[in-house]
Order: structure tokens, then C-alpha cells, then sequence
């Protein structure tokens, strides 16, 4: 039996584990992972060195440890409340708030960061309320990779796509951001449908959080002040960190550690509450891509279809949007736009940098966008899918499914319409 078969073979059971929900995902990913190391499908060097993104492993860890330190000071409870009689309690628009927030800072922070910092608020605001946070977590996760597209470092495959095509931020947000917003548009009345039976909240409930007081809820003042101040550090420096040369991992986990620090929590204490379960399920996830990837499957089905499109612009760009938006819901859109790249940069030799231009587009709209389809399609739903459940509400692989695939299905069809209609 070939490599490749065998990659294929185990990807395709460990995924049938992880979405039957069997078995705890973080061991079957781990699992998995290390049967492509033992069946020498990939080395140990490669999968260590090449194919587990530490970057994003330590970004994550960072984080958490800003989120955790600032917990502490009471403001996520003071936003939480404060937004909530802003707009009198209403259940159905605090969630939209929420989800357009989610996605415009997606678009300018790493869309992992920003559920990181939003998707406790809404936790907090829906126990106040009496109602689930489900749909809070939901909309919150699809806002984060919607609006992580509009921009170049709004998400990872951007940055990627970026590097590769010479492409600018502002050809990014010339570009994308028209779609992205009608997009967010469409989303948030069709949110109304979905989720309005879900958003009942008594008159005695909504009455109780406007006669809160939000100032009280502010337990360290002192520590607030330090957290912010370091975080905004942490923020500046992740929307330079190209232009300081450093890695944004290295700017999250070093402003973490300072404020731990800072704040003199102990080791044992800051490190009790990591999401460790997320942290290495991504580890098994990224062994497992990268299976496919030594064993040469991804980029023999990449190979493929482009064939099929046999040069033509449009049908090529039509075929790279809607692979790689289901492609990007199965595996981590990372290593695939990474694998799809060179491919792409095949048929800028022969047609102009140019001509090919609505590829690029059509790539970045489909992996960023197909994110949605599951609940491990991007980084962003498994962190939320993390902080869901140590919080007592687990969103499972199928009940997630039944949002992501009609809607994320949906963005990509408006994202095809646009493509038609703007660059043929």
C-alpha cells in the first residue's frame, strides 16, 4: 500500500472519529497524527519542525494568558453589562453587535485573538439573561472568519496569499472588503430567522440587567490598567510584527509573560486554566495535514483540478473557490493554501501575473470563507468550541454542521456572484 493511501486511509478515520464524537477529538487527532510519524509516512523531523505551526500554538497560549489576567479585573462583566443596556437588553441585537464586532476586529487582529477577548462577554451576557450562548458562539465564530477575509493580516491564508502574489493591503481591501460587508449584511438578517426563538428573555430578566451597575463589576482597577496597557502593546505589536521582523507568537506570549509578571500571578496559577485540550488537538491536527501533504495527496488533488479547468480564467477561479471552500471545512486552510500556491504560480508564467489575479481572489475567499463548514474548519471555531465547553455548553461536530455548512455554503455563493460580476 502506497503512502499516499495509507495518509488517506488514516485521515479519513481519524476525521469520521472526530465528527462521530466518540472518542474525545484532541486524542484521535493525536492519535492519528502519530500513526503518519510511525508508518514513516512522515518523519518525526518533518512533523515537528515543518508541519506543527508553532507560531500558532504560542499565539494561542499567549493569549489565553492576557484573557485569564484580565478575567480577573472584572472588565469582561463591566463590557458586558454595559453593552447590554446600550441596546435595553435586547437579546437579538446584543448578538449581532457582537458578530459585526467579532468581524471587524478579525479583520485587523488575528481572528483567533479576537474570540479569545469576545466570546467570554458573551458567555457572561447570555447567563445573565437566562437564554443559551449557542447562538452568541455561533455567529461570533462565522463573524470571526468572514471578517478575517476583508483584509491582508486579517487571517493567516491572506498573509500567505499576500507574500506569494505580491499583493498589497490595500489590494486586499479594495478587493474583498466589498463582498465581506455584503456578506455581514445578508448574515445578520438571516440571523433574525434562525435564531430569534432562541432570543425570548423575560421582562424581569431584562429589567434586573438595566438596574445593574456596571462600575461595580470592576474588582481590580490597579491590574485593569496594567492589563490594558500591555494588551494595546500586544495589539500594536501584532499589526507591526512585519515590520518588526518578529513573529506574532513571539509578541503575544512576551507581552503575556510580562504581565504575569506584572500582576505576580503564579506559574501554577496562570497555567492551570490554559485550554490545554485545544492547544494540542491543533498538534494532532497539524501531524495529521501534514501526512497528507509528505504523502503528496494534497497536491496530487490540487494538481487535478486545475487540470480540469484546462487554462480557462473564469472556470479556474470558479473550481479554486468552491474547492478550496470545501477543502478549507475539513482540513486547516493554512497548510492547503500553502500547497495550492505553487500551482497557482504555475499558471502565472504562462498567463500574466494579471490575468490570474481573480484566482488569487477566489483562493482567498474559499479558504478563509470555507473555515465555516465545520466546526474544525479554522482556528478560530476550535478555540470557541474550547472556551464553549469548559463553560458548560459544548457545541458538538453536528450540531455546528447545521450552521456552517448552509451558511457558510452561502457566502461563497455570494462570493462567486461577485467574482462573475466584477472581474468577467
Amino acid at each position: 500500500m502506497s503512502s499516499m493511501t495509507l495518509a488517506i486511509i488514516i485521515f479519513i478515520l481519524g476525521y469520521i472519529l472526530i465528527a462521530s464524537e466518540k472518542l474525545p477529538k484532541t486524542f484521535v487527532a493525536l492519535l492519528a497524527g502519530f500513526f503518519m510519524i510511525i508508518l514513516h509516512i512522515e518523519s518525526e523531523e518533518k512533523a515537528f519542525s515543518h508541519h506543527i505551526d508553532f507560531n500558532v500554538i504560542f499565539l494561542l497560549m499567549g493569549m489565553m494568558f492576557l484573557v485569564k489576567v484580565i478575567q480577573q479585573t472584572g472588565l469582561f462583566e463591566y463590557l458586558a453589562i454595559k453593552l447590554s443596556k446600550m441596546v435595553n437588553a435586547n437579546p437579538f441585537k446584543i448578538m449581532v453587535v457582537l458578530f459585526l464586532l467579532t468581524a471587524v476586529v478579525s479583520a485587523f487582529l488575528d481572528n483567533v485573538t479576537t474570540v479569545l477577548l469576545i466570546s467570554p462577554i458573551s458567555i457572561l451576557i447570555a447567563n445573565e439573561m437566562n437564554i443559551s450562548p449557542m447562538p452568541f458562539l455561533i455567529t461570533q465564530i462565522l463573524g470571526s472568519n468572514i471578517g478575517g477575509t476583508a483584509t491582508l493580516i486579517g487571517d493567516p491564508p491572506n498573509i500567505l496569499i499576500g507574500s506569494a502574489a505580491n499583493l498589497s493591503f490595500m489590494d486586499f481591501l479594495k478587493n474583498l472588503t466589498p463582498v465581506i460587508l455584503i456578506q455581514l449584511g445578508v448574515l445578520s438578517i438571516i440571523f433574525y430567522f434562525v435564531f430569534r426563538k432562541d432570543m425570548k428573555v423575560s421582562n424581569t430578566d431584562r429589567a434586573r440587567i438595566m438596574s445593574f451597575n456596571e462600575k461595580s463589576m470592576l474588582r481590580d482597577k490597579p491590574l485593569m490598567i496594567k492589563s490594558l496597557l500591555i494588551f494595546s502593546l500586544v495589539i500594536i505589536g501584532l499589526l507591526l510584527h512585519s515590520v518588526l521582523h518578529l513573529e506574532a507568537s513571539i509578541v503575544a506570549f512576551s507581552g503575556a509573560i510580562l504581565l504575569l509578571v506584572i500582576s505576580k500571578i503564579e506559574p501554577e496559577e496562570a497555567f492551570k486554566d490554559i485550554e490545554w485540550t485545544t492547544l494540542f488537538f491543533f498538534i494532532g491536527l497539524f501531524i495529521m495535514v501534514g501526512g497528507l501533504i509528505e504523502s503528496g495527496a494534497i497536491k496530487r488533488l490540487s494538481e487535478e483540478v486545475i487540470k480540469i479547468t484546462g487554462g480557462d480564467i473564469k472556470k479556474t477561479s470558479t473550481i479554486i473557490l468552491w474547492f478550496s471552500g470545501i477543502a478549507s471545512g475539513l482540513i486547516d486552510n493554512i497548510p492547503y493554501v500553502a500547497t495550492i500556491i505553487p500551482l497557482i504560480k504555475e499558471l502565472a508564467i504562462t498567463m500574466g501575473d494579471k490575468a490570474i489575479l481573480p484566482i488569487w481572489w477566489a483562493l482567498s475567499l474559499g479558504a478563509c470563507l470555507g473555515g465555516n463548514l465545520t466546526i474544525i474548519g479554522a482556528s478560530a471555531n476550535v478555540v470557541v468550541a474550547g472556551i464553549a465547553k469548559k463553560n458548560g455548553y459544548p457545541i458538538t461536530f453536528w450540531e455546528f454542521l447545521k450552521y456552517g455548512v448552509p451558511l457558510s455554503l452561502l457566502t461563497i455563493l455570494i462570493s462567486y456572484l461577485y467574482i462573475l460580476i466584477v472581474y468577467f
